[in-house]
């Protein structure tokens, strides 16, 4: 059997980050390469189209990214005035092994 390589952080932590569902809907944006209404599609969403997409007010946004790009699920780069997210591909990936050896 394929050995999946440890995840970046511990599963308790992602599954927690994955169990609310704005949590949930802001990752499908993410991998969705959804574009929004401020900021131009690039590879990652500016944190503004995040609350835009999502309706959720500045510090929730900002409170659900922290929790997801603590446990992994995704990447932030500050660029000027905001944050631009992307999912970390890596982390997923992994994820994906692990969920896989449940079958």
């Amino acid at each position: 059997m394929l050995e999946p390589s440890p995840l970046k952080s511990n599963l308790s932590t992602i599954f927690k980050a994955l169990a609310d569902p704005a949590r949930l809907k802001i990752l499908k944006f993410l991998a969705g390469n959804v574009e929004g209404p401020c900021c131009p599609l690039m590879e990652s969403i500016c944190a503004c189209d995040l609350e835009e997409l999502t309706k959720l007010s500045q510090p929730t946004v900002s409170h659900h990214m922290k929790v997801l790009s603590s446990s992994g699920l995704t990447i932030a780069t500050k660029k000027g005035r905001w944050k631009y997210y992307k999912i970390d591909k890596e982390t997923i990936e992994q994820l994906e092994l692990f969920l896989a050896e449940l079958k």
